[in-house]
């Protein structure tokens, strides 16, 4: 008997939690969101949150309020990012290949699967560069120097364990060279020294033929379907080497955020990459949009640690 009056009593209770849980959501967000960028202020990740701000505000009404926390390249920032509430209204940018492979290296704080993934939103192609005046015209020019003088050719690229690092390990072992490659601190520097021909080539990204259009000439792009910045330059698949690759930027939130929150957040960035104008802007300044949900992130982190741990461990950067 008792059991079930407590039944007929909790039953309301229930139902109307589970009301106001989902009025809570409905309004999400209330407030502004605090946007941590685990990098300096000036690069890619700062770029891509400062595209996303106005978009965000147009269409919910809220800010988001960025912030740095560099160091570590971004693992200070991701070590510490369980400590934040998991309210809903704290936000962290993360990078791939970065947070699979730092903790493959040595420990860095945080591990892989400590950070909860909401949504990847797009990657930066990893891409041959040359300037515009090289004696390379089209990849093939380069693969024919690079087999009759191996190891003579070098680029430059953004750091050991980077997506420029290990997409120059893979499209090595694909092609058949032997290629030096030259690790810069970042993309910057990488550009500086192409730019100022120290090297002969860069294992860059698309972004740097977008900012540099009038110094620089893509040989090719790492996607499915060339980028329709450079509709003239060919994929590495066109030309018969599987790699789609790149540096994929996305966001996650402390591990204690409900559920619900993420799936609704991840919606909301969803939202943004589908407007037409974001899309255009991104699409101007070399970016490739991809729209990774949160319900789709774990095959996608699935595939993507097999693959660069794997380039990592070629590479030598991991054992």
């Amino acid at each position: 008997m008792l059991t079930t009056i407590k039944r007929v009593i909790l039953a309301p209770l229930t139902a109307a939690l589970m009301i106001l849980s989902a009025g809570a959501i409905a309004e999400y967000p209330e407030k502004a969101i605090s946007y941590v960028i685990p990098f300096g202020p000036g690069g890619e990740s700062d770029i891509t949150a400062r595209h996303q701000q106005p978009f965000f505000k147009k269409k919910f009404g809220k800010d988001l309020v960025i912030s740095y926390k560099p160091g570590g390249g971004g693992a200070v920032g991701w070590a510490q990012l369980n400590k934040m509430p998991g309210d809903g209204y704290n936000i962290m940018g993360v990078n791939l290949p970065h947070i699979i492979v730092k903790p493959l290296q040595k420990d860095v704080g945080f591990k892989t699967d400590d950070l909860a993934l909401i949504h990847m939103f797009h990657y930066t192609p990893d891409a041959v560069v040359v300037n515009i005046d090289s004696q390379f015209k089209t990849l093939q020019d380069l693969i024919d120097h690079a087999k009759k003088n191996p190891g003579k050719v070098t680029f430059s690229g953004s750091g050991k364990g980077t997506a420029n690092h290990l997409a120059q390990v893979t499209f090595d072992k694909l092609a058949g060279t032997k290629t030096t490659y030259v690790a810069f601190k970042g993309t910057g520097a990488s550009v500086t020294a192409l730019l100022g021909n120290q090297v002969m080539g860069q294992w860059g990204y698309t972004s740097v033929g977008a900012k540099h259009s009038d110094k620089v000439r893509l040989l090719a792009v790492a996607m499915e379907q060339r980028h329709p910045r450079f509709p003239d330059v060919p994929t590495f698949k066109e030309l018969g080497f599987d790699i789609v690759s790149g540096a994929y930027r996305g966001i996650a939130v402390p591990n204690s955020t409900p559920e619900d929150i993420r799936v609704k957040l991840s919606s909301l960035i969803d939202q943004i990459n589908a407007d037409a104008a974001f899309k255009q802007k991104m699409e101007n300044d070399g970016f490739a949009l991809v729209n990774v949900d949160y319900k789709g992130m774990k095959a996608f982190m699935e595939e993507k640690r097999k693959g660069y741990a794997a380039a990592a461990k070629e590479a030598g950067v991991i054992k």
